[in-house]
Order: structure tokens, then C-alpha cells, then sequence
């Protein structure tokens, strides 16, 4: 009998890149993979270009400020939470992994009311409001940080690290050379990368700050910017080593593969990426006056481990975002080495066998 799960999360690339990394190892364990997000969201081209079977459901914001639409969100939860039911009757798994967001709330809800397992990845040191509203309801509850343990409930904290996509560990630096046309450049094909990525959505931030020292970058790096859908400056495509996309997504081991520093938000999903594929980096978390503040302390925890450099944004100038960039290039050894000792986890392999776990009938803790 084929094995059934249903995946869940969106509202970023973060809530969404995980539950694609799981997929090989999902299909090579003889599961019938199918996944509830938002009717509008993200994740709906990123599972379609997957080949996974969509199902789009109503959702609500969850705030923890005033706002109008909180007094209509909750009816669109409680719709949300009708719609997911119906699906799951139909399609019946044995297993739900939640990778969070708020989409996520009405499918775990519905979950739990059809005694059907769920299983929570959380990637920040403290849990977002969407996962904390689905604690109760989980059998498992996986984390990337041994500082999140604390804020789990007991008994249900898994280490387990953040599923990291296998294609991303099998970049061509060349191939990156040339999706970039640094190969063409006479004078600078052998020049050092600097790669530059605001997260999914971008960051104006980090953008307007690298672009304001482009000039002065330039005269040591080759430079790949990944600025996020409506960030392009179009008045700086003719500037010969720069080049700036607005979301990569096949080439992106390719990328990985040629840079040999990085400047990156600090979204857990992003910066467990960059530590397992042993890229140097320079952390600009999104601060806490924008945030909950989960960045600033992913960042700091990486930092305190030494893999990473980290530069707060009220911290930026033009002189000091490039110092602590040419500071991270000429120590990059250092990071490299210290990353290359980290008892990293097989997260892939931890959560398929808690999945096979709930699937089998362990998971009744989380089916009360």
C-alpha cells in the first residue's frame, strides 16, 4: 500500500525550500506526496515545479498588533481549517509535516481533529507565532538550534538541523562562471566572488548598501547579487563584473559553487545552507524593529560558534560594510576550517525516520 504525506508551509521560500529538500528521500521511501498552502502563495509554483499535487486553502494572518483585519482572520482560519479536513478525507496520509507559517495553522488543526500525526520543523531559535499556535497538536517538533530546545514542549524537541536541498551540494563553480558571463570578461574571469542574496523577498536594506560600495567591491570581486523580484537597478547592467538577478533557482548550486564569500540576511534556512556548503559569510539580520528579532539571534548564535561574521544593520556604513567584507575574504580560511568541524546532523535522514515513525502508528502522542 502506498504510503501518503501531506506537506505544509509557506508564506517565504523559508517555510518552503525544507519541505522540497525532503522530497527525493520522501519518493525513494515510497511515499504519495501532496501539499496544502495558500491559495496565492509562493509556494504554489515552487511544489508545481516539484511535480507535487497543490491543494490551496483560505488563511489568516496571525498579529500580534492591532489591526483591522484581525477581526475577520480568524473566520478565514476557521474556513481554512473546513477546507484542509475536506482534503485530507480525501486524500487520506498517514503523516502531515509542517514547515510553518500561517497557512500552516488550519491544516495542523484539521489534522488533529482527524487523529492524524503532525510533525513541526521549526528554524528559528524561537518559535514564530504559527508554530507555537501548533505545538499541542504535534507528535515531533524538529528544531535547528540546541538553544530552541527550551522554548519546545517536553518530550517532543527533536535536534535535528534544516534539510538542506542534495543538488545544492553538487555545484560547477565553471558553470556558475558562465550563467554569470564572468568567463567572458578578459581581465576578470579569475577574479574572486562575492555573492550577495537578501533572502526570497530581498532586502532593500542590503541592497542599498552593497550598491552604494559597488565601485570600490568591484575592484576585487566579481560580484552576483540575488536582489529579489522587483529589486533590479537596471542603471547598473553595464558595469563589467556585476551582475544582479532577482531569484535563481536551478542555477543556484551552480552560484554556491563559484562564490567564495557571501554576504547573506540570517534566515535560518539560508545560513544552515551556508554552513553546510562551507561558504564564509557576512550576516546583516533583519533588525529587531522590523522582526521579532529571530535573525539577530540566529546570526549571533553562528557568530558566537565562529561561523559567521555579523554586521547589525544600524551598524552600516559605507567603510564598515567594506572592511568586514575584506576582512571576511582574507580570513576566510579560518571560517572555512571552523565550519568543516561542526557536528552537523543528517537532518534528511533524522526527519524521514521520525516520519516513518508517525507513519507506522507512533505518532499517537500527537493524535490526542
Amino acid at each position: 500500500m502506498m504510503k501518503k504525506i501531506i506537506l505544509t508551509g509557506g508564506g517565504t521560500a523559508g517555510h518552503v525550500t525544507p519541505n522540497i529538500a525532503l522530497l527525493p528521500a520522501l519518493r525513494e521511501a515510497g511515499y504519495e506526496i501532496s501539499y496544502i498552502g495558500s491559495r496565492d502563495g509562493m509556494e504554489r509554483d515552487l511544489m508545481k515545479a516539484q511535480h507535487v499535487p497543490y491543494y490551496g486553502i483560505s488563511s489568516g494572518k496571525l498579529r500580534r498588533y492591532f489591526d483591522w483585519k484581525n477581526f475577520s482572520d480568524p473566520f478565514r482560519v476557521l474556513h481554512g481549517i473546513g477546507q484542509a479536513k475536506k482534503i485530507l478525507k480525501k486524500e487520506k496520509p498517514s503523516v502531515v509535516f509542517s514547515k510553518g507559517g500561517y497557512v500552516s495553522v488550519p491544516v495542523v488543526y484539521a489534522a488533529k481533529s482527524l487523529h492524524i500525526p503532525v510533525i513541526i520543523h521549526e528554524s528559528d531559535i524561537t518559535p514564530g507565532l504559527a508554530n507555537k499556535l501548533c505545538f499541542k497538536a504535534s507528535y515531533k517538533v524538529c528544531c535547528n538550534f540546541p538553544e530552541t530546545i527550551p522554548y519546545l514542549p517536553e518530550g517532543k524537541a527533536v535536534l535535528t538541523g534544516s534539510p538542506i536541498r542534495r543538488e545544492l551540494l553538487s555545484g560547477d563553480p565553471e558553470e556558475g562562471r558562465r550563467f554569470c558571463g564572468f568567463d567572458r570578461l578578459p581581465g576578470r574571469a579569475a577574479m574572486p566572488v562575492l555573492m550577495v542574496t537578501g533572502g526570497s523577498l530581498g532586502s532593500v536594506r542590503v541592497n542599498t548598501s552593497i550598491r552604494s560600495i559597488l565601485p570600490r567591491l568591484l575592484e576585487s570581486f566579481n560580484v552576483v547579487h540575488l536582489c529579489g523580484k522587483g529589486n533590479l537597478d537596471t542603471s547598473l547592467n553595464s558595469r563589467p563584473g556585476y551582475v544582479q538577478f532577482e531569484y535563481v533557482s536551478e542555477q543556484m548550486a551552480d552560484l554556491f559553487a563559484l562564490a567564495d564569500v557571501v554576504v547573506s540576511r540570517a534566515g535560518a534556512n539560508s545560513i544552515c545552507e551556508l554552513l553546510e556548503l562551507r561558504k564564509p559569510n557576512l550576516l546583516i539580520p533583519l533588525s529587531a524593529a522590523a522582526s521579532r528579532g529571530d535573525q539577530l539571534l540566529n546570526a549571533r548564535s553562528f557568530k558566537k560558534q565562529g561561523y559567521s561574521q555579523v554586521l547589525e544593520e544600524e551598524e552600516i556604513t559605507d567603510d564598515v560594510l567594506y572592511n568586514s567584507i575584506m576582512d571576511l575574504y582574507k580570513n576566510r580560511r579560518t571560517y572555512i576550517d571552523t565550519m568543516a568541524k561542526s557536528k552537523n546532523s543528517s537532518a534528511i535522514e533524522i526527519i524521514l525516520g521520525l516520519i516513518e515513525k508517525a507513519s507506522a502508528g507512533d505518532g499517537a502522542g500527537g493524535r490526542n
